[in-house]
């Protein structure tokens, strides 16, 4: 089964984390990935339109493409309540002292 090429541009695209659409073809290029320039464009724009990537135009000619970092939120009243859960459970058992 073949990988995708979307995932194969995320995943060069993660290994950088920034980079512009000329070094890009060049790494897919230089990897054995030749993608014709419309499929590439699309390509891109499928990624940025998923939340995967960002792409801001540098100069006229030259994109830069970015990874997004997705930070995950720790809501602390959750994580207290799931302590709070876990600490119940255990003392719900007969005979258990910490």
């Amino acid at each position: 089964m073949a990988i995708p090429l979307k995932n194969i541009m995320h995943e060069k695209i993660k290994e950088v984390n920034s980079l512009t659409d000329v070094e890009l073809y060049k790494a897919l290029t230089k990897d054995g990935t030749i993608i014709p320039e419309g499929k590439f464009n699309k390509l891109l724009l499928d990624l940025e339109i998923l939340g995967l990537i960002k792409v801001a135009w540098m100069t006229k000619d030259t994109r830069r493409i970015e990874a997004v970092v997705i930070k995950e939120e720790i809501d602390i009243v959750d994580e207290q309540n799931q302590e709070m859960m876990e600490k119940d459970y255990e003392a719900s058992f007969p005979g258990f002292e910490k």
